[in-house]
């Protein structure tokens, strides 16, 4: 049986990814901040698992929850759009802070975590980015510190990489999905978004590691 984790899994595309991979026969450790979420994964049939992404203190408590368990895959899925302002508006300094915290400091936090135990079984660890963290084809400044954050966030995928040689560590966008983030006028639903993007998973190697991808697979550009 195949292992994976899914970091923020209470809702969402998370949740998604937890529910078609126990369909699919996945041992699936899910995170999730409430007891009521957490709850509501265990009835799913996932191992929950406390941890808030924005908490130093519950992110150095999550190694000893997996106890060296080896992760066939790892999902880092949590994160948050932040304030929604263009470049004409300054960021308030804890709307920007609570976003890169969120979506940059707690997976750089978890990567030395997780990282090793995607190695140990020469895994796969993906990274839900967005189309709007790429530089090349930015074509406004709308939700300029949710672009900046998903840049960074792309960064540290990317360097990572380098030093896990032993995982594939993807960064990927899922599309435009009708979820909290992306709102009702979104054209994938989460069913279709995850159900793409775990065939691209199941098809990616080693040598893909460090890329950008959409979720059918195509190379995005940085």
């Amino acid at each position: 049986m195949r292992t994976a984790l899914i970091i923020g899994a209470s809702r969402g595309i998370g949740h998604e990814f937890t529910r078609q991979l126990l369909g699919s026969g996945w041992k699936v450790y899910a995170t999730a901040r409430s007891e009521s979420s957490m709850e509501e994964l265990r009835t799913l049939g996932a191992l929950p698992l406390k941890l808030d992404v924005a908490s130093t203190e519950s992110i150095s408590g999550l190694a000893w929850q997996l106890d060296g368990q080896e992760l066939d895959l790892a999902i880092y899925v949590a994160g948050i759009f932040g304030p929604h302002g263009h470049a004409n508006h300054a960021p308030m300094t804890k709307d920007f802070d609570s976003t890169m915290h969120t979506n940059v400091l707690g997976a750089m936090q978890l990567i030395p975590t997780v990282a090793p135990m995607v190695e140990a079984a020469r895994g796969k660890f993906i990274f839900i980015s967005s189309g709007m963290a790429s530089i090349t084809d930015a074509s406004n400044s709308g939700g300029w510190v949710y672009r900046v954050s998903k840049a960074a966030l792309n960064m540290a995928i990317k360097t990572a990489s380098l030093d896990y040689r032993d995982a594939a560590l993807v960064a990927m966008c899922p599309g435009w999905v009708r979820t909290e983030l992306g709102g009702p006028e979104a054209t994938l639903t989460p069913e279709q978004s995850v159900a793409d993007m775990l065939s691209v998973i199941e098809s990616l190697t080693l040598q893909d590691s460090g890329s950008f991808r959409n979720h059918a697979g195509a190379h995005l550009p940085w």
